[in-house]
C-alpha cells in the first residue's frame, strides 16, 4: 500500500514538474509513431516485402530515409548553432570564401554525391524489373486498367485465353511479365509487396516483371489519380504454386463456364433478364461476350465486389445490385430501379453460383 502511494505522489510531481506543452508533444510524437508502426505490415505494405524487386526497393527506401534523416538533424544542428555563437567581425573577403565553400559543398558536391549513391542503388533495381530476354520465356499476364475496375487476361493459358476481373492469380517462384494498358485514363499497377509500380496509359503497352518468393496473398492498388471513385480501385492478388495456377486456368475455360452458367433451370428466368439487359456490357461464358463491363463468368469465385468495394458473400450481389451508385458513386453501371426486388434477387441468386 505505501508503495502505490510513493507511486502516485512521484507521479503528480512528475506531472507538475513537466510543462504541459511537453506533455502534448509526447503524446503527439507517440500518436505520429503507433500511427506510422500499422503500415509496416499488412496486404500493402511496402516494408513487408514478398518478392526481390520489392526488398530492393524496400533497400532504396531505407537507405533515402537514413540520409535524409542525417541531413535534417544536421540542418536543425546547424540551425540551432546559428542562435548560440557569438557574433565574429569578418572582412568581406571572409565572406565571400564563406559562402563559396557553401554553395560548392552543400550546394553541388552533396546534391551530386547524393544522386549518385541513389543512382547505384536504383539503377540495377529498376534493371531486375524490366523484362529483359530470359533463358525459359516468363508467364504473361494482361492488366487493363478501367474506370474503375481491372480487366485481368491471361494469354497463354493452355485451351485458350481466360478473362476475369478484379483478382490477379500468379504462378509463386518465377518471374512473371505484367503487360499493363489502359482503356480510359491514366492509371498505375502497384503491388506493394512484391514491387513497384508501373503507369497504364491508354493506347500503350508497359511491361514490368515482378515475382513472388511463395505462395500468399497480396493487395494490389491503382497509384495514380484516375477520378473519384481511385481510392476504390483495389485488386486481389494470389500466389500460388505452379500446378495449383495451372488448374485455375484449366478450371475457367469458356466451355466450362458456359456449361455451369447454363447449367441451373432454376435460374433461367433470371439468365433471360441478364440476357435482356446486362449482356449490353457484361460477358458471361455461353451468354454473351460484351467487353464493356467486368467480365462476371467466374464471379461466383472471387473475393469481393466493385474492385474491393464489398466481400462476397451470400446475398452481396443482390445488394451491389439495388446499391451500387451509394456504394461507388459515379461508377458507369446504370441504376436498377426499373427491376423489382424479387428480380433483382433472382438475378443475384444466379450470378453468385457462377464458379469453375
Amino acid at each position: 500500500m505505501r508503495e502505490r502511494y510513493l507511486y502516485h505522489v512521484a507521479l503528480l510531481c512528475i506531472q507538475r514538474a513537466v510543462p504541459q506543452w511537453v506533455n502534448r508533444c509526447m503524446l503527439t510524437l507517440l500518436g505520429t509513431l503507433t500511427l506510422g508502426l500499422t503500415g509496416c505490415a499488412g496486404d500493402l505494405s511496402i516494408l513487408d516485402p514478398a518478392g526481390q524487386a520489392a526488398r530492393d526497393v524496400v533497400l532504396i527506401w531505407w537507405i533515402m530515409l537514413t540520409f535524409a534523416t542525417v541531413v535534417l538533424i544536421g540542418v536543425v544542428a546547424l540551425w540551432l548553432y546559428t542562435f548560440k555563437r557569438k557574433y565574429q567581425e569578418r572582412t568581406p573577403q571572409e565572406e565571400r570564401k564563406i559562402a563559396r565553400c557553401w554553395i560548392i559543398g552543400g550546394g553541388i558536391l552533396l546534391p551530386v554525391l547524393s544522386v549518385t549513391a541513389l543512382l547505384i542503388f536504383g539503377v540495377p533495381t529498376g534493371k531486375r524489373m524490366l523484362p529483359l530476354p530470359l533463358s525459359q520465356p516468363p508467364e504473361v499476364i494482361e492488366v487493363i486498367g478501367h474506370q474503375w475496375w481491372w480487366e485481368v487476361r491471361y494469354p497463354g493459358a493452355e485451351g485458350g485465353e481466360v478473362v476475369t476481373a478484379n483478382q490477379l492469380i500468379m504462378p509463386a517462384g518465377e518471374p512473371v511479365d505484367f503487360h499493363v494498358t489502359s482503356a480510359d485514363v491514366i492509371h498505375s499497377f502497384w503491388i506493394p509487396r512484391l514491387g513497384g509500380k508501373i503507369d497504364m496509359l491508354p493506347g500503350r503497352t508497359n511491361v514490368i516483371r515482378l515475382e513472388a518468393d511463395a505462395p500468399g496473398v497480396f493487395g494490389g492498388q491503382c497509384a495514380e489519380f484516375c477520378g473519384t471513385q481511385h481510392a476504390n480501385m483495389e485488386f486481389y492478388v494470389e500466389a500460388v504454386e505452379r500446378e495449383e495456377y495451372d488448374a485455375w486456368l484449366a478450371e475457367r475455360q469458356e466451355e466450362r463456364l458456359a456449361e455451369r452458367a447454363l447449367a441451373n433451370d432454376d435460374f433461367a428466368q433470371a439468365r433471360d433478364e441478364f440476357a435482356s439487359t446486362c449482356a449490353s456490357c457484361h460477358s458471361v461464358a455461353g451468354l454473351s461476350a460484351s467487353t464493356i463491363g467486368p467480365d462476371l463468368s467466374d464471379i461466383g469465385a472471387r473475393y469481393t465486389l466493385g474492385a474491393g468495394t464489398l466481400p462476397m458473400e451470400e446475398g452481396a450481389i443482390h445488394y451491389w445490385l439495388e446499391n451500387h451508385q451509394t456504394l461507388k458513386p459515379s461508377n458507369k453501371m446504370p441504376s436498377h430501379n426499373y427491376m423489382d426486388t424479387a428480380t433483382l434477387e433472382s438475378l443475384g441468386a444466379w450470378l453468385e453460383t457462377l464458379t469453375p
